[in-house]
């Protein structure tokens, strides 16, 4: 399990309603990860909200909303490779998301 934090709840899209929205420093648990196009950025789904069919075209939150435990960043890259068969090298995933140090 891999739990991350808001740190940016800022500029919510008109289609995802208020009560289907991160909030800044809530923690959450991934459920799973892609890298969408074209903006080539990682996209988290979360257990705690599910951004269904009305929020379309919204189905994942960007990665750089979320902070992770610095402990975390191997075992986040490997749950990225698992869901989305996407090598992504740990350089360019500290560029799409913020580490905490240890909490």
């Amino acid at each position: 399990m891999i739990r991350c934090a808001c740190i940016d709840s800022s500029n919510r899209p008109n289609e995802i309603p208020k009560n289907k929205w991160v909030k800044k420093g809530q923690v959450y648990t991934l459920v799973f990860a892609i890298v969408v196009l074209p903006q080539r950025e990682l996209g988290l789904q979360l257990d705690e909200i599910d951004l269904d069919e009305s929020c379309a075209p919204y189905e994942y939150f960007l990665a750089n909303r979320f902070a992770f435990l610095k402990d975390d960043i191997y075992k986040l890259q490997e749950f990225i490779k698992d869901c989305a068969k996407v090598n992504m090298s740990i350089k360019e995933l500290m560029n799409q998301s913020n580490i905490l140090n240890n909490a």
